[in-house]
């Protein structure tokens, strides 16, 4: 297994292709072993052969591309845990993708738990701040569309009572400003959500606090938002995941 792995890392390194000859020179494998080898990873689609040299082929392609996304989540992940501890809040990432609001991470501690999703995310957008956020992103049609199928309904006594309602909140929610809620998904809880600017997708990161700490709120959304916007050139790829 070593000794393939050894193989694949060095035609890897070849982006034109590599002879066998050059493969065993170059991992300093004997030249019967590395033709036993390339034949393997060849016929479990590792390798390629092509006029005498060697690629990857496209099982190792997938597993490059499996991991690089392992790595990006990996990266949005440690973000997430390092602005929970930063904030002393759990933190939330979430796009809306082909019609639907889909949480992707959230980085919470005992000290810190997240908000529990007693009624699906999904179908109350219009009660919390994440689906809030996101649905101000969207443009009328599309926002039309989801509360269409997800119309809204009361949670909370502090919930937006029906969908002319929320669509006027909406229209009134500024660019790039925070987006909060107290207590219309979740007695007890308050939550803010920072809208991202990812090409064409609508996304968030949003934070949430029990209610006897509401005053903390925007303070902590503002400094979250000034923590993203120092690192979102370099986190653009890995959260566009």
């Amino acid at each position: 297994m070593q000794r393939a792995m050894r193989l694949l890392e060095t035609v890897a390194g070849h982006e034109y292709g590599a002879p066998a000859k050059q493969l065993a020179r170059e991992t300093g494998l004997a030249l019967p072993t590395t033709y036993h080898l390339l034949r393997t990873l060849v016929h479990e689609g590792y390798l390629r052969r092509d006029k005498g040299l060697f690629f990857l082929g496209e099982a190792a392609e997938r597993l490059s591309s499996s991991g690089a996304r392992q790595k990006r989540r990996s990266t949005v992940v440690d973000a997430l845990a390092h602005w929970r501890d930063v904030l002393g809040a759990p933190v939330y990432y979430a796009v809306y993708r082909e019609g639907e609001i889909e949480v992707m991470c959230v980085a919470d501690a005992p000290g810190t738990p997240a908000v529990e999703e007693w009624a699906d995310f999904r179908e109350t957008g219009h009660a919390h701040a994440i689906g809030q956020c996101l649905l101000s992103q969207l443009d009328g049609e599309a926002r039309r569309d989801h509360l269409d199928r997800y119309p809204v309904q009361p949670l909370t006594p502090y919930t937006v009572r029906d969908n002319h309602s929320l669509l006027r909140r909406l229209e009134r929610i500024r660019r790039m400003e925070p987006v909060t809620e107290r207590q219309e998904y979740a007695l007890g809880a308050v939550c803010a959500a920072i809208p991202l600017t990812l090409g064409t997708t609508a996304a968030t990161m949003a934070i949430s606090l029990p209610a006897h700490q509401a005053d903390r709120l925007l303070p902590a959304a503002r400094q979250l938002q000034a923590e993203i916007g120092r690192v979102l050139g370099s986190l653009a790829l890995s959260i566009s995941m």
